[in-house]
């Protein structure tokens, strides 16, 4: 297989400045509704890159669970990413929308979310996540599968005879974002990028990038 003569020409829409949301939040919202009701697969699916320790990038694709004054997202705080994000609290999340030809990149700083905004999440997930968050011991090494079998029985004998808490070393991450880019796929590589940029004052300058 050839893998340079793989392309595709991107020809669906255009992205103006004076076409979008002056409110970035409220764009987002937009084209998430647009990616939604195109059906995308994973449309909430999102690549998060935090700066590993031992200074080297490291990303991974998580899902985006809410969205507020940041993006939310959930996992194990003793995870590679959680250790991560304890160490440096800045991430990038990355968007792409493949059947609409569209990207969106958000770099900003990271905070935990409040221990009852990851108590009602975790309440609302299907019992056999809660049970999962319990089981897996994320980014450890594990001899084999067995362990987590084991893991999970034991978990779900637990909590037979008491009643689900979310684990203590689970919950919600919010990314405050300081930049965020959208990015529409253009004819012959020169595509359309708006980038937004935060002020101190906590406003937006909006710029046009070259592709």
């Amino acid at each position: 297989m050839d893998i340079s003569s793989i392309r595709k020409d991107y020809t669906l829409k255009s992205l103006d400045i004076s076409d979008i949301n002056k409110d970035p939040f409220k764009q987002f919202k937009t084209w998430l509704e647009e990616a939604v009701e195109s059906q995308v697969l994973e449309v909430n699916a999102m690549t998060l890159s935090t700066v590993g320790l031992d200074g080297y990038p490291n990303g991974r694709v998580v899902l985006l669970k809410d969205l507020d004054y940041g993006f939310v997202f959930f996992t194990n705080y003793s995870s590679e990413k959680g250790q991560e994000l304890a160490n440096n609290p800045k991430a990038s999340l990355t968007f792409f929308w493949a059947e609409l030809e569209r990207q969106v990149r958000v770099t900003g700083k990271v905070e935990k979310i409040s221990e009852a905004e990851s108590d009602e999440y975790f309440f609302s997930r299907p019992q056999g996540s809660q049970i999962g968050a319990w089981t897996s011991p994320q980014s450890k090494k594990i001899s084999s599968r067995e362990v987590l079998d084991e893991n999970q029985e034991a978990v779900e004998e637990r909590f037979k005879s008491e009643k689900m808490i979310r684990p203590p070393h689970w919950g919600g991450y919010r990314v405050i974002p300081s930049r965020i880019e959208f990015w529409q796929g253009r004819p012959s590589r020169l595509h359309d990028r708006i980038l937004f940029e935060r002020t101190e004052s906590g406003s937006w300058i909006i710029s046009r990038l070259a592709p």
